[in-house]
């Protein structure tokens, strides 16, 4: 009896199916990335480029990257923290008067003869103190952040024109003054940027690689059940807010020695522009998403935006506002009317395959 000798099945694949799947993995892959918010932003900055450079030469340059750089090194900052915060599905409008106070208190302590060494720290804790302040309104009164924060915006301004008034200081160490308008190691980057970096990488972290960071995404996409799973919902937005009103009296304090000039006025309207850069970054108003790496982004197409405009001879600097003001309302309508219709595309894909087995 011969033995039979195996034909292949039909249906057998061939070599070539596990090189096309992978081909398809890749293309799904490839389509996720480009759909990214963030490779939205990556777009728009290349796009910017483009522009700033046709309407000025000086546009890509070192210089235009240093003081561009510095202007925005405040709102950077605060944007880091703000992030946090609007991803727990809070907000806090407070954030430059918070940096105005700061200044004003580094006046007022160095009119009295106390060293900057001793100055800086105590800003930082009068900083803490003020969005604890928030905080404690939030969480233990239950008020919603956004009346409060109204509210503490003017309430921390005020107290800025009660410590200092309307006079302004300028006699600070030159030291220290150098630090915060110099370069790094003698390259084109400013110092401000280096701690910038320094703290947008300690955020990211805490915010992507940490589970305090997970319980802050799981507070803004549902804080109720946050609850329930056993969250410390309260502490945690508690220490958001602190943080917050923390980073904005570094913010006041890198922006006095820059300037080398401390004041009550300073800083405003930079809360918009913060908060335009968070949302902007792809942060949710709605909090519970949202990534450090789509914030720096918008920062940078914020930047470049102003920068442009301030080069450009031809065109007025109102429009730095109008430009804002549109790209805060972008950013809330963007990924709302992106989300929807993605919602729509799978309604109408789940629906295909049950029409397909009635009929």
């Amino acid at each position: 009896m011969q033995a039979e000798t195996a034909t292949p099945h039909p249906s057998t694949p061939t070599p070539a199916a596990p090189a096309t799947g992978r081909r398809e993995d890749v293309a799904a892959r490839l389509r996720s990335a480009l759909g990214r918010w963030e490779a939205l932003l990556l777009g728009l900055i290349v796009v910017t480029m483009i522009v700033g450079q046709s309407l000025s030469p000086e546009f890509l340059t070192t210089d235009s990257f240093t003081t561009g750089s510095l202007d925005f090194s405040e709102v950077a900052l605060m944007a880091l923290a703000l992030t946090l915060v609007i991803v727990a599905a809070e907000i806090d409008l407070s954030v430059a008067s918070v940096l105005a106070l700061s200044s004003a208190l580094m006046a007022d302590l160095w009119n009295r003869g106390l060293p900057l060494e001793l100055i800086m720290p105590i800003c930082l804790v009068a900083g803490a103190l003020c969005g604890a302040f928030n905080g404690m309104l939030v969480t233990r009164l239950g008020l919603p952040s956004l009346a409060v924060t109204i509210g503490t915006l003017a309430l921390f301004r005020g107290l800025a024109y009660v410590v200092i008034g309307d006079e302004s200081v300028t006699n600070f160490p030159v030291t220290w003054t150098d630090r915060a308008f110099g370069n790094f190691a003698g390259t084109f980057v400013p110092n401000t940027m280096v701690l910038f970096a320094i703290l947008a990488v300690g955020f990211g972290v805490l915010l992507h690689a940490t589970p305090f960071g997970r319980s802050i995404y799981a507070i803004g996409a549902n804080e109720e059940a946050s609850y329930f799973s056993g969250l410390r919902v309260k502490r945690i937005k508690l220490i958001l807010f602190t943080l917050s009103g923390t980073v904005a009296a570094l913010a006041g304090i890198v922006i006095t020695l820059r300037n080398s000039t401390a004041a009550a006025n300073v800083g405003q309207g930079f809360e918009l522009t913060a908060i335009t850069a968070v949302l902007l970054g792809g942060v949710s108003i709605f909090g519970g998403r949202g990534t450090i790496v789509g914030v720096i982004l918008a920062l940078l197409l914020l930047g470049g935006i102003q920068k442009a405009l301030l080069l450009s001879e031809s065109i007025s600097s109102y429009w730095i506002q109008i430009v804002t003001g549109a790209l805060l309302v972008g950013s809330v309508l963007g990924p709302n009317i992106a989300r929807r219709v993605n919602e729509a595309r799978r309604r109408r894909s789940s629906q295909q395959p049950e029409e397909g087995q009635k009929s």
